[in-house]
């Protein structure tokens, strides 16, 4: 081969590979799920029991059969407390509990009985 056709060449692939990136691929950005705000979605409390908060209606039901064990409002009485009015089917009775959102994945409520008990957001 001819000198001038090896540097050429030689040339060529320099500046060829100068074009190359030694990194690798980037990978599209992962999508998040949204942060949820408030208290709407769905919470379980530790026996299970399914409570969920939709547009300002509020039920409670079994998760092995779905059953409705209660049913009510709520409403926001500030960006981090709320105050649920139920009416329980299993003792028909009616009842105000009030609940703090302490973080994005945990709700603390009372009853109007002074009870307690939590809530932890389901994703």
């Amino acid at each position: 081969m001819k000198p001038i056709a090896i540097v050429s060449l030689l040339t060529a692939a320099v500046a060829l590979s100068a074009c190359m990136s030694d990194r690798s691929p980037r990978g599209l950005p992962v999508a998040q799920a949204p942060v949820p705000q408030g208290v709407e979605g769905s919470w379980v409390d530790p026996n299970g029991i399914v409570s969920s908060f939709t547009a300002g209606t509020f039920t409670t039901r079994t998760t092995d059969t779905n059953q409705l064990l209660a049913s009510g409002t709520y409403i926001n009485t500030s960006p981090t407390l709320v105050e649920i009015n139920m009416t329980s089917l299993v003792r028909n009775t009616q009842s105000k509990v009030n609940c703090a959102l302490v973080s994005q994945s945990q709700l603390n409520c009372t009853t109007a009985e002074g009870a307690q008990f939590s809530l932890t957001r389901r994703l």
